[in-house]
Protein backbone atom coordinates (compact mmCIF):
# COMPACT_ATOMS: atom_id res chain seq x y z
CA UNK A 1 0.00 0.00 0.00
CA UNK A 2 1.07 3.60 -0.38
CA UNK A 3 2.67 5.31 2.54
CA UNK A 4 -0.05 5.66 5.17
CA UNK A 5 0.76 9.32 5.38
CA UNK A 6 -0.95 9.72 2.05
CA UNK A 7 -4.29 9.24 3.70
CA UNK A 8 -3.47 12.09 6.00
CA UNK A 9 -3.99 14.75 3.36
CA UNK A 10 -7.73 14.85 3.30
CA UNK A 11 -10.39 16.93 1.62
CA UNK A 12 -10.25 20.42 3.12
CA UNK A 13 -12.13 23.57 2.22
CA UNK A 14 -10.63 26.24 0.03
CA UNK A 15 -8.36 28.58 1.98
CA UNK A 16 -7.05 32.04 1.30
CA UNK A 17 -3.49 31.55 0.17
CA UNK A 18 -2.96 35.29 -0.11
CA UNK A 19 -3.30 35.69 3.65
CA UNK A 20 -2.09 32.16 4.42
CA UNK A 21 -5.36 31.30 6.13
CA UNK A 22 -5.63 27.63 7.12
CA UNK A 23 -8.92 26.06 8.11
CA UNK A 24 -8.18 24.10 11.29
CA UNK A 25 -11.55 24.00 13.03
CA UNK A 26 -15.14 25.09 12.77
CA UNK A 27 -14.38 28.43 14.42
CA UNK A 28 -11.78 29.36 11.83
CA UNK A 29 -12.32 31.93 9.06
CA UNK A 30 -14.04 29.37 6.88
CA UNK A 31 -15.93 30.37 3.77
CA UNK A 32 -19.14 32.22 3.33
CA UNK A 33 -21.72 30.19 1.51
CA UNK A 34 -22.60 33.04 -0.84
CA UNK A 35 -23.38 32.55 -4.49
CA UNK A 36 -20.31 34.43 -5.86
CA UNK A 37 -17.90 32.47 -3.67
CA UNK A 38 -19.60 29.17 -4.49
CA UNK A 39 -19.28 29.95 -8.19
CA UNK A 40 -15.55 30.55 -7.70
CA UNK A 41 -15.21 27.29 -5.79
CA UNK A 42 -17.06 25.06 -8.26
CA UNK A 43 -14.39 25.09 -11.02
CA UNK A 44 -11.77 23.99 -8.48
CA UNK A 45 -13.96 21.21 -7.16
CA UNK A 46 -14.84 20.10 -10.69
CA UNK A 47 -11.14 19.80 -11.57
CA UNK A 48 -10.57 17.85 -8.36
CA UNK A 49 -13.44 15.45 -9.08
CA UNK A 50 -12.47 15.06 -12.74
CA UNK A 51 -8.87 14.25 -11.79
CA UNK A 52 -9.96 11.64 -9.25
CA UNK A 53 -12.39 9.95 -11.66
CA UNK A 54 -9.81 10.09 -14.45
CA UNK A 55 -7.04 8.30 -12.55
CA UNK A 56 -9.47 5.73 -11.13
CA UNK A 57 -10.75 4.97 -14.65
CA UNK A 58 -7.25 4.71 -16.11
CA UNK A 59 -5.76 2.79 -13.19
CA UNK A 60 -8.65 0.32 -13.03
CA UNK A 61 -8.43 -0.49 -16.74
CA UNK A 62 -4.65 -0.83 -16.56
CA UNK A 63 -5.07 -3.34 -13.70
CA UNK A 64 -7.08 -5.77 -15.83
CA UNK A 65 -5.58 -9.26 -15.95
CA UNK A 66 -6.80 -12.69 -16.91
CA UNK A 67 -9.75 -13.45 -14.61
CA UNK A 68 -10.00 -16.85 -12.91
CA UNK A 69 -13.05 -17.62 -15.07
CA UNK A 70 -10.87 -17.65 -18.21
CA UNK A 71 -8.27 -20.15 -19.34
CA UNK A 72 -4.72 -18.95 -20.10
CA UNK A 73 -4.50 -17.02 -23.34
CA UNK A 74 -3.82 -18.93 -26.54
CA UNK A 75 -3.58 -15.98 -28.95
CA UNK A 76 -1.47 -12.86 -29.39
CA UNK A 77 -2.85 -9.32 -29.18
CA UNK A 78 -3.70 -9.50 -32.89
CA UNK A 79 -5.55 -12.81 -32.54
CA UNK A 80 -2.80 -15.04 -33.91
CA UNK A 81 -2.36 -18.40 -32.13
CA UNK A 82 0.46 -18.91 -29.66
CA UNK A 83 2.42 -22.10 -30.13
CA UNK A 84 3.10 -22.34 -26.42
CA UNK A 85 0.96 -21.10 -23.56
CA UNK A 86 2.04 -19.56 -20.29
CA UNK A 87 1.33 -21.57 -17.17
CA UNK A 88 -1.18 -20.24 -14.66
CA UNK A 89 1.37 -19.81 -11.89
CA UNK A 90 3.66 -17.81 -14.18
CA UNK A 91 1.15 -15.09 -15.01
CA UNK A 92 1.30 -11.62 -13.52
CA UNK A 93 -0.43 -11.38 -10.16
CA UNK A 94 -0.98 -8.59 -7.70
CA UNK A 95 1.98 -7.98 -5.42
CA UNK A 96 -0.18 -7.28 -2.39
CA UNK A 97 -3.57 -8.86 -1.74
CA UNK A 98 -5.30 -7.48 1.34
CA UNK A 99 -6.56 -9.60 4.24
CA UNK A 100 -9.47 -8.94 6.62
CA UNK A 101 -6.93 -8.13 9.36
CA UNK A 102 -5.82 -5.13 7.29
CA UNK A 103 -9.12 -3.48 8.23
CA UNK A 104 -7.55 -3.02 11.68
CA UNK A 105 -3.91 -2.59 10.71
CA UNK A 106 -4.44 0.14 8.11
CA UNK A 107 -6.19 2.64 10.43
CA UNK A 108 -3.71 1.89 13.24
CA UNK A 109 -0.64 2.39 11.05
CA UNK A 110 -2.14 5.45 9.34
CA UNK A 111 -2.94 6.95 12.75
CA UNK A 112 0.59 6.36 14.05
CA UNK A 113 2.14 8.04 11.01
CA UNK A 114 -0.35 10.93 11.06
CA UNK A 115 0.13 11.67 14.77
CA UNK A 116 3.90 11.36 14.37
CA UNK A 117 3.90 13.88 11.52
CA UNK A 118 1.69 16.25 13.50
CA UNK A 119 3.96 16.38 16.54
CA UNK A 120 7.04 16.55 14.34
CA UNK A 121 5.57 19.63 12.66
CA UNK A 122 4.81 21.16 16.06
CA UNK A 123 8.36 20.49 17.26
CA UNK A 124 10.03 21.85 14.12
CA UNK A 125 7.76 24.93 14.02
CA UNK A 126 8.83 25.37 10.38
CA UNK A 127 7.92 22.28 8.28
CA UNK A 128 10.28 23.28 5.46
CA UNK A 129 12.91 20.68 6.41
CA UNK A 130 10.28 17.97 6.77
CA UNK A 131 8.81 18.93 3.41
CA UNK A 132 12.20 18.57 1.73
CA UNK A 133 12.78 15.15 3.26
CA UNK A 134 9.29 13.93 2.32
CA UNK A 135 9.62 15.36 -1.18
CA UNK A 136 12.86 13.49 -1.84
CA UNK A 137 11.48 10.28 -0.31
CA UNK A 138 8.16 10.41 -2.16
CA UNK A 139 9.60 11.43 -5.52
CA UNK A 140 12.40 8.88 -5.58
CA UNK A 141 10.06 6.17 -4.26
CA UNK A 142 7.45 7.06 -6.86
CA UNK A 143 9.71 6.93 -9.91
CA UNK A 144 8.53 3.44 -10.88
CA UNK A 145 4.85 4.36 -10.60
CA UNK A 146 5.34 7.57 -12.57
CA UNK A 147 7.34 5.70 -15.24
CA UNK A 148 4.55 3.13 -15.62
CA UNK A 149 1.98 5.95 -15.73
CA UNK A 150 3.79 7.70 -18.58
CA UNK A 151 4.49 4.43 -20.41
CA UNK A 152 0.80 3.54 -20.29
CA UNK A 153 -0.23 6.72 -22.11
CA UNK A 154 2.67 6.56 -24.54
CA UNK A 155 1.59 3.04 -25.47
CA UNK A 156 -2.04 4.15 -25.85
CA UNK A 157 -0.86 6.88 -28.22
CA UNK A 158 1.23 4.37 -30.17
CA UNK A 159 -1.77 2.06 -30.52
CA UNK A 160 -3.84 4.98 -31.79
CA UNK A 161 -1.27 5.79 -34.48
CA UNK A 162 -0.42 2.14 -35.23
CA UNK A 163 -3.61 0.11 -34.64
CA UNK A 164 -4.00 -3.58 -35.43
CA UNK A 165 -7.35 -3.15 -37.20
CA UNK A 166 -9.21 -0.43 -39.11
CA UNK A 167 -12.57 -0.14 -40.84
CA UNK A 168 -12.75 1.38 -44.30
CA UNK A 169 -15.89 1.54 -46.47
CA UNK A 170 -17.60 -0.89 -44.10
CA UNK A 171 -14.84 -3.51 -44.37
CA UNK A 172 -12.55 -4.46 -41.49
CA UNK A 173 -8.86 -4.63 -42.35
CA UNK A 174 -5.91 -6.02 -40.44
CA UNK A 175 -2.37 -4.62 -40.42
CA UNK A 176 -0.28 -7.68 -41.27
CA UNK A 177 3.02 -6.80 -39.58
CA UNK A 178 4.76 -9.94 -40.87
CA UNK A 179 4.20 -9.24 -44.58
CA UNK A 180 3.82 -5.48 -43.98
CA UNK A 181 0.55 -5.12 -45.85
CA UNK A 182 -3.09 -4.38 -45.04
CA UNK A 183 -5.55 -7.19 -45.71
CA UNK A 184 -9.28 -7.74 -45.14
CA UNK A 185 -10.54 -9.70 -42.17
CA UNK A 186 -13.07 -12.48 -42.57
CA UNK A 187 -16.36 -12.33 -40.60
CA UNK A 188 -15.88 -13.09 -36.93
CA UNK A 189 -17.73 -16.40 -37.11
CA UNK A 190 -15.50 -17.82 -39.85
CA UNK A 191 -12.46 -18.42 -37.65
CA UNK A 192 -11.88 -18.75 -33.97
CA UNK A 193 -9.92 -15.52 -33.65
CA UNK A 194 -11.81 -13.49 -36.23
CA UNK A 195 -8.67 -12.98 -38.32
CA UNK A 196 -8.40 -14.49 -41.78
CA UNK A 197 -6.23 -17.59 -42.08
CA UNK A 198 -4.81 -19.10 -45.24
CA UNK A 199 -3.19 -17.33 -48.19
CA UNK A 200 -2.58 -13.61 -47.93
CA UNK A 201 -4.81 -11.56 -50.18
CA UNK A 202 -3.42 -8.57 -52.09
CA UNK A 203 -2.92 -5.48 -49.98
CA UNK A 204 -5.92 -3.19 -49.74
CA UNK A 205 -5.42 0.56 -49.42
CA UNK A 206 -2.05 2.18 -48.74
CA UNK A 207 0.95 0.04 -47.86
CA UNK A 208 1.88 2.54 -45.18
CA UNK A 209 1.38 1.28 -41.58
CA UNK A 210 -0.63 4.39 -40.74
CA UNK A 211 -4.43 4.09 -40.56
CA UNK A 212 -5.09 7.48 -42.16
CA UNK A 213 -4.87 7.88 -45.91
CA UNK A 214 -3.17 11.27 -46.04
CA UNK A 215 -0.06 9.84 -44.39
CA UNK A 216 0.25 7.08 -46.96
CA UNK A 217 3.16 7.15 -49.36
CA UNK A 218 4.01 5.34 -52.57
CA UNK A 219 7.73 5.37 -51.78
CA UNK A 220 8.64 1.82 -50.80
CA UNK A 221 11.76 2.90 -48.91
CA UNK A 222 9.74 5.34 -46.82
CA UNK A 223 7.12 2.69 -46.15
CA UNK A 224 9.79 0.21 -45.07
CA UNK A 225 11.15 2.79 -42.64
CA UNK A 226 7.67 3.44 -41.25
CA UNK A 227 7.06 -0.27 -40.74
CA UNK A 228 10.37 -0.52 -38.87
CA UNK A 229 9.23 2.37 -36.68
CA UNK A 230 6.01 0.51 -35.97
CA UNK A 231 7.94 -2.61 -34.95
CA UNK A 232 10.18 -0.56 -32.67
CA UNK A 233 7.29 1.13 -30.87
CA UNK A 234 4.81 -1.74 -30.61
CA UNK A 235 6.76 -4.94 -30.01
CA UNK A 236 8.14 -6.43 -26.81
CA UNK A 237 11.89 -6.82 -26.39
CA UNK A 238 13.44 -9.49 -24.20
CA UNK A 239 16.27 -8.52 -21.84
CA UNK A 240 18.54 -11.07 -20.17
CA UNK A 241 21.03 -10.26 -17.42
CA UNK A 242 23.28 -12.82 -15.75
CA UNK A 243 26.10 -12.03 -13.31
CA UNK A 244 28.12 -15.05 -12.17
CA UNK A 245 24.93 -17.08 -11.63
CA UNK A 246 24.12 -14.77 -8.70
CA UNK A 247 21.89 -12.42 -10.65
CA UNK A 248 19.74 -14.06 -13.32
CA UNK A 249 17.01 -11.76 -14.56
CA UNK A 250 14.84 -12.07 -17.63
CA UNK A 251 12.04 -9.67 -18.52
CA UNK A 252 10.19 -8.07 -21.42
CA UNK A 253 9.94 -4.35 -22.05
CA UNK A 254 8.63 -2.01 -24.70
CA UNK A 255 10.16 1.16 -26.04
CA UNK A 256 7.37 3.08 -24.32
CA UNK A 257 8.69 1.88 -20.95
CA UNK A 258 12.06 3.45 -21.71
CA UNK A 259 10.45 6.71 -22.78
CA UNK A 260 8.25 6.65 -19.67
CA UNK A 261 11.28 6.23 -17.41
CA UNK A 262 13.06 9.16 -19.06
CA UNK A 263 9.95 11.32 -18.72
CA UNK A 264 9.55 10.39 -15.05
CA UNK A 265 13.16 11.34 -14.25
CA UNK A 266 12.70 14.71 -15.97
CA UNK A 267 9.46 15.45 -14.08
CA UNK A 268 10.97 14.48 -10.73
CA UNK A 269 14.03 16.65 -11.35
CA UNK A 270 11.93 19.68 -12.28
CA UNK A 271 9.63 19.15 -9.31
CA UNK A 272 12.51 18.98 -6.82
CA UNK A 273 13.95 22.14 -8.37
CA UNK A 274 10.74 24.18 -8.59
CA UNK A 275 8.15 22.63 -6.23
CA UNK A 276 5.56 23.13 -8.97
CA UNK A 277 1.98 22.29 -7.92
CA UNK A 278 1.01 20.86 -11.35
CA UNK A 279 4.05 18.57 -11.26
CA UNK A 280 3.14 17.57 -7.70
CA UNK A 281 -0.35 16.67 -8.92
CA UNK A 282 1.14 14.71 -11.82
CA UNK A 283 3.31 12.72 -9.44
CA UNK A 284 0.31 12.15 -7.19
CA UNK A 285 -1.61 10.69 -10.12
CA UNK A 286 1.38 8.45 -10.79
CA UNK A 287 1.28 7.19 -7.19
CA UNK A 288 -2.41 6.35 -7.55
CA UNK A 289 -1.82 4.59 -10.87
CA UNK A 290 0.95 2.46 -9.41
CA UNK A 291 -1.14 1.56 -6.37
CA UNK A 292 -3.92 0.17 -8.55
CA UNK A 293 -1.42 -2.10 -10.33
CA UNK A 294 -0.10 -3.94 -7.27
CA UNK A 295 -2.82 -3.52 -4.63
CA UNK A 296 -5.96 -5.67 -4.55
CA UNK A 297 -8.68 -5.98 -1.88
CA UNK A 298 -8.84 -9.68 -2.90
CA UNK A 299 -12.59 -9.90 -2.19
CA UNK A 300 -15.50 -7.48 -1.91
CA UNK A 301 -15.86 -8.45 1.75
CA UNK A 302 -12.25 -7.62 2.57
CA UNK A 303 -12.48 -4.40 0.57
CA UNK A 304 -15.61 -3.43 2.48
CA UNK A 305 -13.94 -4.12 5.83
CA UNK A 306 -10.85 -2.08 4.94
CA UNK A 307 -12.96 0.83 3.71
CA UNK A 308 -15.11 0.66 6.84
CA UNK A 309 -12.04 0.75 9.10
CA UNK A 310 -10.61 3.78 7.32
CA UNK A 311 -14.10 5.30 7.29
CA UNK A 312 -14.06 5.39 11.10
CA UNK A 313 -10.42 6.54 11.14
CA UNK A 314 -11.19 9.46 8.82
CA UNK A 315 -14.12 10.65 10.92
CA UNK A 316 -12.16 10.55 14.17
CA UNK A 317 -9.10 12.30 12.77
CA UNK A 318 -11.01 15.13 11.07
CA UNK A 319 -13.84 15.86 13.50
CA UNK A 320 -12.25 15.07 16.86
CA UNK A 321 -8.54 15.87 16.42
CA UNK A 322 -6.48 18.60 14.75
CA UNK A 323 -4.13 16.02 13.22
CA UNK A 324 -5.62 15.49 9.77
CA UNK A 325 -6.23 19.06 8.63
CA UNK A 326 -2.99 20.38 10.16
CA UNK A 327 -0.88 17.80 8.37
CA UNK A 328 -2.87 18.27 5.14
CA UNK A 329 -2.28 22.01 5.05
CA UNK A 330 1.31 22.06 6.35
CA UNK A 331 2.86 19.24 4.34
CA UNK A 332 3.82 20.29 0.82
CA UNK A 333 4.61 16.96 -0.85
CA UNK A 334 3.03 14.85 -3.62
CA UNK A 335 0.64 13.16 -1.18
CA UNK A 336 -2.41 15.11 -2.33
CA UNK A 337 -3.98 16.77 -5.34
CA UNK A 338 -4.09 20.55 -5.06
CA UNK A 339 -5.82 23.00 -7.39
CA UNK A 340 -5.58 26.76 -6.96
CA UNK A 341 -7.47 29.64 -8.46
CA UNK A 342 -8.92 33.06 -7.58
CA UNK A 343 -6.92 33.23 -4.36
CA UNK A 344 -8.27 29.90 -3.14
CA UNK A 345 -7.24 26.26 -3.23
CA UNK A 346 -8.83 22.85 -2.81
CA UNK A 347 -7.04 19.62 -2.05
CA UNK A 348 -7.82 15.93 -1.89
CA UNK A 349 -5.59 13.34 -0.25
CA UNK A 350 -4.36 10.48 -2.40
CA UNK A 351 -5.81 8.07 0.15
CA UNK A 352 -9.29 9.32 -0.76
CA UNK A 353 -8.58 8.18 -4.31
CA UNK A 354 -6.59 4.98 -3.75
CA UNK A 355 -8.72 3.48 -0.95
CA UNK A 356 -12.13 3.63 -2.72
CA UNK A 357 -10.43 3.28 -6.10
CA UNK A 358 -8.93 -0.13 -5.35
CA UNK A 359 -12.43 -1.47 -4.67
CA UNK A 360 -13.70 0.17 -7.86
CA UNK A 361 -10.87 -1.48 -9.79
CA UNK A 362 -11.90 -4.77 -8.18
CA UNK A 363 -15.44 -4.13 -9.49
CA UNK A 364 -14.08 -3.74 -13.04
CA UNK A 365 -12.16 -7.01 -12.77
CA UNK A 366 -15.33 -8.61 -11.39
CA UNK A 367 -17.15 -7.41 -14.53
CA UNK A 368 -14.49 -9.10 -16.64
CA UNK A 369 -14.81 -12.25 -14.54
CA UNK A 370 -18.59 -12.26 -15.15
CA UNK A 371 -18.02 -11.87 -18.89
CA UNK A 372 -15.83 -14.98 -19.11
CA UNK A 373 -17.94 -16.87 -16.58
CA UNK A 374 -20.86 -16.52 -18.98
CA UNK A 375 -18.63 -17.82 -21.80
CA UNK A 376 -17.90 -21.07 -19.93
CA UNK A 377 -19.28 -24.17 -21.66
CA UNK A 378 -20.20 -27.46 -19.98
CA UNK A 379 -19.24 -30.69 -21.72
CA UNK A 380 -21.12 -33.88 -20.67
CA UNK A 381 -18.93 -36.59 -19.15
CA UNK A 382 -19.37 -39.83 -17.23
CA UNK A 383 -18.24 -39.80 -13.60
CA UNK A 384 -17.53 -43.20 -12.07
CA UNK A 385 -17.59 -43.54 -8.26
CA UNK A 386 -16.28 -46.54 -6.30
CA UNK A 387 -18.55 -47.48 -3.38
CA UNK A 388 -17.44 -49.06 -0.09
CA UNK A 389 -19.33 -52.24 -1.06
CA UNK A 390 -17.05 -52.71 -4.05
CA UNK A 391 -19.69 -51.68 -6.57
CA UNK A 392 -19.36 -48.71 -8.85
CA UNK A 393 -21.87 -46.11 -9.95
CA UNK A 394 -21.83 -44.02 -13.08
CA UNK A 395 -23.56 -40.69 -13.53
CA UNK A 396 -23.56 -38.03 -16.20
CA UNK A 397 -21.91 -34.81 -15.06
CA UNK A 398 -20.35 -31.91 -16.90
CA UNK A 399 -16.84 -30.53 -17.20
CA UNK A 400 -16.56 -26.74 -17.13
CA UNK A 401 -14.50 -25.64 -20.12
CA UNK A 402 -13.27 -22.08 -19.74
CA UNK A 403 -12.82 -19.79 -22.71
CA UNK A 404 -9.18 -18.75 -23.32
CA UNK A 405 -8.44 -15.19 -22.27
CA UNK A 406 -7.89 -12.44 -24.82
CA UNK A 407 -5.99 -9.37 -23.69
CA UNK A 408 -8.54 -6.54 -23.43
CA UNK A 409 -6.16 -3.80 -22.28
CA UNK A 410 -5.06 -1.04 -24.63
CA UNK A 411 -7.76 -1.65 -27.24
CA UNK A 412 -8.96 1.96 -27.44
CA UNK A 413 -6.94 2.63 -30.60
CA UNK A 414 -8.40 -0.36 -32.44
CA UNK A 415 -11.92 0.45 -31.25
CA UNK A 416 -11.51 4.05 -32.39
CA UNK A 417 -10.55 3.06 -35.94
CA UNK A 418 -13.21 0.34 -36.12
CA UNK A 419 -16.06 2.70 -35.23
CA UNK A 420 -17.19 6.28 -35.39
CA UNK A 421 -15.55 9.11 -33.46
CA UNK A 422 -17.64 8.37 -30.37
CA UNK A 423 -17.80 4.64 -31.01
CA UNK A 424 -14.96 4.03 -28.58
CA UNK A 425 -17.57 4.26 -25.80
CA UNK A 426 -20.01 1.88 -27.49
CA UNK A 427 -20.03 -1.89 -27.83
CA UNK A 428 -17.93 -3.16 -30.79
CA UNK A 429 -19.93 -4.36 -33.77
CA UNK A 430 -20.45 -8.06 -34.42
CA UNK A 431 -18.18 -8.04 -37.48
CA UNK A 432 -15.19 -6.93 -35.40
CA UNK A 433 -12.52 -9.53 -34.58
CA UNK A 434 -13.18 -11.45 -31.39
CA UNK A 435 -10.17 -9.92 -29.65
CA UNK A 436 -11.86 -6.52 -30.09
CA UNK A 437 -15.36 -7.64 -29.16
CA UNK A 438 -14.01 -9.06 -25.90
CA UNK A 439 -12.76 -5.59 -24.94
CA UNK A 440 -16.36 -4.34 -25.01
CA UNK A 441 -17.42 -6.47 -22.04
CA UNK A 442 -20.19 -5.08 -19.85
CA UNK A 443 -18.90 -2.86 -17.01
CA UNK A 444 -22.06 -2.72 -14.92
CA UNK A 445 -20.47 -2.78 -11.48
CA UNK A 446 -17.63 -0.45 -12.38
CA UNK A 447 -20.02 2.16 -13.76
CA UNK A 448 -22.17 1.82 -10.64
CA UNK A 449 -19.16 2.46 -8.42
CA UNK A 450 -18.16 5.48 -10.52
CA UNK A 451 -21.63 6.94 -9.98
CA UNK A 452 -21.41 6.21 -6.25
CA UNK A 453 -17.99 7.88 -6.00
CA UNK A 454 -19.22 10.94 -7.90
CA UNK A 455 -22.26 11.31 -5.65
CA UNK A 456 -20.05 10.94 -2.58
CA UNK A 457 -17.76 13.74 -3.77
CA UNK A 458 -20.73 16.00 -4.53
CA UNK A 459 -22.17 15.43 -1.06
CA UNK A 460 -18.74 16.16 0.42
CA UNK A 461 -18.66 19.53 -1.33
CA UNK A 462 -22.20 20.43 -0.27
CA UNK A 463 -21.54 19.59 3.39
CA UNK A 464 -18.21 21.44 3.26
CA UNK A 465 -19.93 24.63 2.06
CA UNK A 466 -22.75 24.37 4.59
CA UNK A 467 -20.66 23.64 7.70
CA UNK A 468 -17.52 25.58 6.66
CA UNK A 469 -15.20 22.89 8.02
CA UNK A 470 -12.82 20.39 6.49
CA UNK A 471 -14.66 17.17 5.71
CA UNK A 472 -13.48 13.53 5.93
CA UNK A 473 -14.07 12.56 2.32
CA UNK A 474 -14.28 8.85 3.16
CA UNK A 475 -17.35 9.62 5.30
CA UNK A 476 -19.26 10.11 2.06
CA UNK A 477 -17.17 8.15 -0.45
CA UNK A 478 -17.27 4.81 1.40
CA UNK A 479 -21.11 4.61 1.58
CA UNK A 480 -21.31 5.86 -2.00
CA UNK A 481 -18.95 3.23 -3.42
CA UNK A 482 -19.92 0.25 -1.27
CA UNK A 483 -23.62 1.10 -1.39
CA UNK A 484 -23.65 1.39 -5.18
CA UNK A 485 -21.90 -1.98 -5.57
CA UNK A 486 -23.97 -4.04 -3.15
CA UNK A 487 -27.25 -2.44 -4.25
CA UNK A 488 -26.37 -3.27 -7.87
CA UNK A 489 -25.64 -6.85 -6.87
CA UNK A 490 -28.93 -7.08 -4.98
CA UNK A 491 -30.99 -5.66 -7.86
CA UNK A 492 -29.32 -8.00 -10.38
CA UNK A 493 -29.57 -11.01 -8.09
CA UNK A 494 -25.79 -11.50 -8.11
CA UNK A 495 -24.94 -11.08 -4.43
CA UNK A 496 -23.77 -14.70 -4.34
CA UNK A 497 -21.32 -14.05 -7.18
CA UNK A 498 -19.99 -10.98 -5.38
CA UNK A 499 -19.60 -13.00 -2.19
CA UNK A 500 -17.65 -15.88 -3.76
CA UNK A 501 -15.48 -13.80 -6.10
CA UNK A 502 -11.86 -13.72 -4.97
CA UNK A 503 -8.47 -12.97 -6.45
CA UNK A 504 -6.53 -15.29 -4.15
CA UNK A 505 -6.22 -17.92 -6.90
CA UNK A 506 -8.67 -20.46 -5.46
CA UNK A 507 -11.13 -19.91 -8.35
CA UNK A 508 -8.46 -20.43 -10.99
CA UNK A 509 -9.21 -24.11 -11.60
CA UNK A 510 -9.09 -26.26 -14.71
CA UNK A 511 -11.61 -28.82 -16.04
CA UNK A 512 -13.80 -28.81 -12.93
CA UNK A 513 -16.60 -31.41 -12.81
CA UNK A 514 -19.97 -29.88 -11.90
CA UNK A 515 -23.65 -30.77 -11.65
CA UNK A 516 -26.19 -28.63 -13.50
CA UNK A 517 -29.86 -28.02 -12.87
CA UNK A 518 -32.56 -28.03 -15.52
CA UNK A 519 -31.75 -24.43 -16.49
CA UNK A 520 -28.06 -25.14 -16.99
CA UNK A 521 -26.95 -23.43 -13.77
CA UNK A 522 -24.20 -24.95 -11.62
CA UNK A 523 -25.68 -26.39 -8.43
CA UNK A 524 -22.71 -28.41 -7.19
CA UNK A 525 -18.96 -28.60 -7.75
CA UNK A 526 -17.78 -32.19 -7.43
CA UNK A 527 -14.58 -32.50 -5.40
CA UNK A 528 -12.57 -34.94 -7.48
CA UNK A 529 -9.95 -35.93 -4.91
CA UNK A 530 -8.23 -38.38 -7.21
CA UNK A 531 -7.75 -35.67 -9.80
CA UNK A 532 -6.33 -33.32 -7.17
CA UNK A 533 -3.89 -35.96 -5.96
CA UNK A 534 -2.93 -36.63 -9.55
CA UNK A 535 -2.30 -32.93 -10.13
CA UNK A 536 -0.15 -32.76 -7.00
CA UNK A 537 1.87 -35.77 -8.12
CA UNK A 538 2.30 -34.21 -11.56
CA UNK A 539 3.50 -30.97 -9.97
CA UNK A 540 6.06 -32.86 -7.86
CA UNK A 541 7.28 -34.71 -10.94
CA UNK A 542 7.65 -31.46 -12.87
CA UNK A 543 9.57 -29.93 -9.97
CA UNK A 544 11.96 -32.88 -9.77
CA UNK A 545 12.40 -32.79 -13.55
CA UNK A 546 13.23 -29.07 -13.45
CA UNK A 547 15.72 -29.61 -10.64
CA UNK A 548 17.38 -32.45 -12.56
CA UNK A 549 17.60 -30.35 -15.72
CA UNK A 550 19.04 -27.43 -13.76
CA UNK A 551 21.66 -29.68 -12.13
CA UNK A 552 22.59 -31.10 -15.54
CA UNK A 553 22.85 -27.63 -17.02
CA UNK A 554 25.06 -26.44 -14.14
CA UNK A 555 27.36 -29.44 -14.58
CA UNK A 556 27.69 -28.74 -18.31
CA UNK A 557 28.48 -25.09 -17.62
CA UNK A 558 31.21 -26.01 -15.14
CA UNK A 559 32.70 -28.45 -17.65
CA UNK A 560 32.62 -26.09 -20.64
CA UNK A 561 32.98 -22.77 -18.83
CA UNK A 562 30.43 -19.97 -18.65
CA UNK A 563 30.10 -16.21 -18.93
CA UNK A 564 30.69 -14.34 -15.69
CA UNK A 565 28.62 -11.50 -17.09
CA UNK A 566 25.98 -11.62 -19.79
CA UNK A 567 23.61 -8.91 -20.98
CA UNK A 568 21.48 -9.09 -24.11
CA UNK A 569 18.45 -7.46 -25.69
CA UNK A 570 16.60 -9.73 -28.11
CA UNK A 571 14.14 -8.59 -30.74
CA UNK A 572 10.85 -10.52 -30.90
CA UNK A 573 9.64 -12.53 -33.91
CA UNK A 574 8.53 -10.23 -36.71
CA UNK A 575 4.95 -9.17 -36.20
CA UNK A 576 5.26 -9.03 -32.43
CA UNK A 577 3.86 -12.54 -31.94
CA UNK A 578 5.69 -13.04 -28.68
CA UNK A 579 5.69 -16.74 -27.92
CA UNK A 580 5.63 -17.57 -24.24
CA UNK A 581 7.58 -20.68 -23.49
CA UNK A 582 6.30 -22.96 -20.77
CA UNK A 583 8.62 -22.82 -17.80
CA UNK A 584 10.14 -19.52 -18.87
CA UNK A 585 9.20 -17.25 -16.01
CA UNK A 586 9.21 -13.66 -17.15
CA UNK A 587 8.36 -10.37 -15.61
CA UNK A 588 6.61 -7.67 -17.57
CA UNK A 589 8.23 -4.30 -17.16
Amino acid sequence: MDNPAETGADFVPPFDKMTDTAITNSTGPGITASIPIILRILPLEFRLLASALFIIWVGAHASLKRPPSAAPTTVTRTGKPLRKVKKREEEDTFTQGLLPSDAIMFPVMAGIVLVGLYYLIQWLQDPAILNKILNVYMTVGGLMSLSAFFAYFIQRGVHLVFPNFIRRNGIVYEFDTVNEIIRPVQPADSTKSGVQDGPIEPAQGPSSPFPFRFFGTSNQNQNALLWELRHLLTEDWKVKLNIHNVVAEKFNFQFSSLLGAVGAVIVVAFYLATGSKPLSNLMGLGFCFGSFQFLSPTTFTTGGLVLSGLFVYDIVMVFFTPFMITVATKIDAPIKLTFEGAGRASMLGLGDIVIPGMVMALALRFDLWRYYENKTTYVPTELTTDLDSGATTTEICHIAKKKPYMDVTGRSGDRFWLSSWMGIFSKPKDDCPEVIRASGFSKTYFYASMIGYTLGMIVTLIVLIIFKHGQPALLYLVPGVLGSLWITGFVRGELKDMWIYTEDGSLDTEDVVVELDGDGNVIKVIDDKEKKLGDEDETKKDKKKDEAEQAKKSAEMRAKGYDLYHFSVRAPPRGGEQEVEVGDKEKSA
